[in-house]
């Protein structure tokens, strides 16, 4: 081997092994947690759901007996996939609307933006909370702060709206569009990068703000707004806090707030079917990986970046 070559060779296997292994060992802690918290369960919880593990016996292997029995035999299955559903088509266009909205008003340059943000990001913090539910309930309560509200102003008995079965679901979802204050924060970087030189010459050319919005900021905002759609879907999918302390834990009335993670819940800790519920919680896995598949899917066509 001649000096040239011996200099092209890198530096000796000992060395690339000491740098590789302080590397790997810097990822160690992560790849335990993976390993241990997420990989793990995740395996042991598709093996359950082939069983009939029910906590106080064992795991007796049954197949795919719960899949099947999910599709063909279980009602309320039907009925949590028609109220989460119902939840996820409304509550995420209304929350993607509002943090929009409240974006570019704060884009404005508005004197005290900062505490303008920390106002309307604080319901992120707390909203999904067990005692703003528990508020939620109140406010919405036959003799609740809404209805007072509505009797002293109008002089009209409202209903209430948590026990009603016509206005229950639709309680939640204003629940959730409340919290909008991650999304919001979001669309407010974005509208930081689109480029104002393009508004001057719209301007010029005699376009006015609502055409502006529309040509200009909503096409350059769609990597934005797909970004936040696929993360508030998913989010939508996993509701749990609200549904649960609403109806007590019951999904009521009559199953009208029976989101799909507390009928999973219902099974697995009421019911004490951990296998069933196991099967469940797959399931929910493939349809929100199916919605996300399909949402990246049909991005090339309304999605818009900078080519």
């Amino acid at each position: 081997m001649s000096i040239t070559d011996a200099s092209n060779a890198g530096p000796p296997l000992s060395v690339r092994l000491r740098s590789q292994l302080g590397g790997y060992g810097f990822l160690l802690p992560w790849l335990l947690g993976f390993v241990v918290l997420t990989l793990g369960p995740a395996v042991s919880s598709f093996y359950l759901s082939l069983t009939d593990f029910g906590l106080m016996g064992p795991a007796n292997w049954v197949g795919a007996e719960n899949y099947v029995r999910i599709a063909s035999d279980d009602p309320r299955f039907w009925t949590a996939m028609r109220v989460t559903f119902t939840f996820v088509l409304l509550s995420v266009p209304l929350k993607l609307m509002f943090a929009l909205a409240i974006a570019v008003a704060l884009n404005k340059g508005l004197r005290g933006l900062t505490v303008f943000r920390a106002i309307f990001y604080l319901p992120s913090l707390v909203g999904g909370s067990v005692a703003i539910a528990v508020l939620w309930r109140q406010v919405f309560a036959g003799d609740g702060v809404l209805n007072q509200v509505l009797a002293a102003l109008f002089g009209y008995e409202g209903p209430s709206w948590i026990s009603n079965p016509s206005t229950s679901l639709y309680t939640l979802v204003l629940l959730a569009a409340w919290q909008f204050g991650s999304s919001m924060i979001i669309f407010l970087a974005g509208l930081r990068q689109i480029p104002q030189d393009m508004y001057e010459a719209a301007s010029i050319d005699g376009a006015s703000r609502s055409r502006q919005f529309f040509k200009i900021t909503l096409p350059l905002l769609t990597p934005v707004i797909f970004f936040n759609a696929v993360i508030l879907t998913i989010d939508a999918f996993k509701a749990f806090t609200s549904a649960f302390v609403v109806s007590d834990g019951s999904g009521g009335p009559i199953d009208t707030t029976l989101f799909y993670t507390l009928y999973l819940y219902q099974e697995a800790f009421t019911n004490f079917r951990f296998g069933y519920a196991s099967a469940l919680a797959w399931v929910l896995v493939v349809i929100i990986a199916i919605f996300t598949a399909l949402s990246f899917m049909s991005a090339k066509y309304w999605v818009h970046y900078d080519d």
